[in-house]
């Protein structure tokens, strides 16, 4: 280092010494009459200007590097940062898959999907569009109570084409700016419009059984092109909770069901008559017993086959449950009898879809190959259980709503069949709810 600094100095000096001699800063002195200490002169630029130009160089060099490394640092900052952010947002969908897994039936399942955990998920609005060509789901749902004109947010559609206009691209997640052209009915429901939307198609086995729709009132929240990992993940845990729902909804049915008809059973019907009396007497509102029987209905098979009787089943079960509303509950009784539940239905409403009831099975005419057309008739009894609200019923109160029905059901066929009857209002359960 010392070296150095004497060179510099005497470089210094002999360029003084220069100076003084001349006076344009240059040596006038012929290149061979130059002495050793001359030699300064003509070596001043190329011993100071490498020297000042490396010293920039390698400053310039340091800075640059020591840019690189904040900018490095600020890079992995930003990347752990938003590592954590996808952990906790995984997380979330985690919980909220694990809990839609966990739920025992579809009507659960669908509550869970359209109004999910806000802590979960920031969604402002969410719809769902299921693929439901023979109208089984809505069918259930309906058996269940369920209101469907009241669940705007649930949508059906028996059509693959409708479903495919949504993914006509691909089967993969669709996000972007709401259109009104495309998405007014995904998200009628609203009282605002989102302002950007993600479309997730359901898929199983590569057929789409559904879509859910998602809403944002941030138009920066689902942008055309970002990654849809979370979201594809998510929709496939929904499938197949979607499907698996509806499954062990079959399941349940082929237990309740009569294979013959397709309406409940008498097993289902002794379950929901528990369930229907301890509701009217929570509710104080009235809840109607029909029995039905076909007349004759032995001469049927004895003249034309067990088929045709089999066939005149079916078609009777069909004209009841025609009549009723879809939260009624139907069932085979037994052999050509058939059993009706109406919650909140008085004597006089009963009375009156009861004979639509039997009208309609008097004008069914039933052709035949090889027979003539032949029609017949079915015998109602009706029976009514009124109670004061919150009332507790007899646990056998049930049974006496059925007795009642079968009582006057026999008295319907004691006196010509072809006719309802109903038990009179002295023989109503429960504690009058007129004022003493």
């Amino acid at each position: 280092m010392g070296t150095g600094k004497n060179m510099s100095v005497r470089a210094l000096l002999d360029f003084v010494g220069a100076e003084r001699q001349t006076s344009d800063g240059h040596c006038n002195q012929p290149a061979q009459h130059q002495s050793k200490q001359d030699v300064g002169c003509s070596m001043l630029v190329p011993t100071k200007l490498p020297s000042a130009a490396g010293s920039d160089s390698q400053a310039d060099m340091s800075k640059d590097l020591a840019a690189q490394n904040r900018l490095l640092k600020q890079r992995l900052t930003d990347f752990m940062e938003e590592a954590r952010k996808n952990e906790r947002k995984l997380r979330r969908f985690q919980s909220l898959e694990l809990k839609l897994v966990s739920l025992n039936s579809i009507l659960e399942l669908i509550e869970a999907i359209l109004r999910p955990d806000p802590t979960a998920v920031n969604w402002d609005m969410v719809s769902l569009l299921l693929f439901d060509p023979e109208y089984e789901l809505q069918r259930i749902l309906k058996d269940e109570g369920v209101k469907l004109d009241k669940m705007p947010s649930l949508m059906f559609v028996s059509s693959m084409e409708e479903m495919e206009e949504l993914y006509s691209a691909s089967l993969f997640p669709s996000l972007g700016t709401y259109r009104s052209s495309k998405h007014t009915k995904l998200f009628q429901h609203g009282r605002k419009k989102p302002a950007s939307v993600a479309l997730l198609p359901l898929v199983r086995y590569g057929r789409l059984i559904g879509s859910l729709n998602i809403g944002s009132h941030d138009g920066d929240k689902f942008v055309r092109g970002v990654r849809t990992d979370f979201l594809e993940h998510f929709a496939a845990v929904v499938a197949i909770c979607i499907e698996n729902g509806i499954n062990l909804e079959r399941l349940k049915r082929q237990g309740l069901t009569d294979t013959l008809t397709a309406i409940n059973n008498r097993r289902f019907f002794d379950q929901r008559l528990k369930e229907e009396v301890e509701a009217a007497g929570r509710s104080g509102k009235p809840l109607s017993c029909m029995l039905l029987d076909v007349d004759y209905f032995k001469r049927v098979n004895d003249t034309y086959g067990h088929q045709v009787g089999d066939l005149v089943l079916r078609e009777v079960a069909a004209i009841i449950r025609a009549q009723l509303r879809g939260s009624d509950v139907l069932s085979r009784y037994g052999g050509e009898e058939f059993s009706a539940l109406l919650a909140n239905t008085d004597t006089e409403e009963v009375e009156e879809v009861a004979e639509r009831i039997r009208r309609a099975v008097e004008e069914r005419v039933f052709n035949v190959p090889d027979f003539d057309p032949f029609s017949i008739t079915i015998s109602i009894g009706v029976a009514i259980l009124k109670s004061a609200s919150d009332t507790a019923l007899d646990k056998n109160a049930g049974d006496m709503l059925v007795g009642q029905a079968d009582r006057v059901l026999y008295d319907a066929k004691a006196n010509g069949r072809n006719q309802v009857i109903c038990a009179p209002a002295s023989c109503s359960l429960g504690p009058s709810t007129n004022p003493a």
